[in-house]
């Protein structure tokens, strides 16, 4: 929805601006930020829920993350669990910092979003140009437009990805001095501790997500879009609306010429 906003508010704002792939880009990467602002809460419970964080006694007072499926089965912590449930997590997260809390580690999620959804839409327009009109409707060339669309956003864009998920993990507590505050600062530690390689740490497996689910998006957006006959997207609301007033009959009769009056 707010894709297609962003566009018309563009294309109305800028009527020169050309309608190629970015626009695309541009509307896709400012749809994707205003999408994780309203879910990102949602995000970081997710993420605590399914990786809840335990302390370690090393020297170094680093975090290790455990799965909670292996806490009780290799004794790393204790049977009871930090969070137990969506509304406990919100509500801990809540005491501990606020609502400022709720958004710990929205700043490379947005960094990360910008570039992933708007390449994301870049790609599949773009290679959407490409296809012989023919096959423009082929439910399968749409699918793999989504395909390469997903797979090249998500690996250009995949390190925030993991530096937003070490930052949600995190106690927000700051009695550790050494807890990484900041996106760049996360950022340089995983380098320097763990090397370059952990930034790309699952992209692998995170390709059986993301590639179907933006391949099936895609597609599904563009047959619904067809079955529901909505306005071709370069059509502003303006051009619609001159177009079915010029499309209307004029509701009175012009008056015939004296030419035409005679025999």
């Amino acid at each position: 929805m707010t894709y297609e906003e962003y566009r018309r508010w563009i294309i109305s704002g800028f009527p020169d601006i050309g309608r190629g792939p970015v626009l695309d880009l541009v509307a896709g990467s400012f749809a994707g930020g205003t999408a994780v602002l309203f879910t990102y809460p949602l995000d970081l419970v997710r993420t605590k829920l399914a990786y809840q964080a335990i302390p370690t006694n090393d020297f170094n007072r680093t975090m290790q993350v455990v799965e909670p499926s292996k806490i009780s089965a290799k004794g790393h912590a204790p049977s009871e669990l930090v969070y137990k449930g969506i509304r406990d997590c919100f509500s801990k997260i809540h005491k501990e910092a606020g609502i400022r809390g709720l958004y710990r580690g929205v700043a490379p999620s947005l960094y990360g979003i910008f570039p992933y959804a708007g390449l994301k839409f870049y790609f599949y327009e773009e290679m959407k140009s490409h296809v012989p009109a023919n096959h423009k409707k082929d439910i399968t060339v749409k699918l793999v437009c989504g395909s390469v669309a997903g797979l090249l956003g998500q690996t250009f864009t995949y390190p925030l990805d993991v530096v937003r998920r070490q930052m949600q993990v995190q106690r927000l507590s700051t009695s550790n001095s050494s807890a990484m505050r900041g996106t760049l600062e996360t950022l340089v530690t995983i380098v320097q501790t763990q090397g370059w390689k952990q930034l790309f740490s699952g992209l692998s497996i995170n390709y059986l997500k993301v590639v179907p689910s933006v391949a099936i998006g895609f597609t599904v957006y563009d047959v619904m879009k067809a079955f529901l006959q909505v306005p071709p997207r370069d059509e502003t609301p303006v051009e619609i609306a001159n177009g079915r007033r010029n499309s209307q009959p004029s509701p009175l009769p012009s008056s015939p010429s004296l030419s035409q009056t005679q025999p």
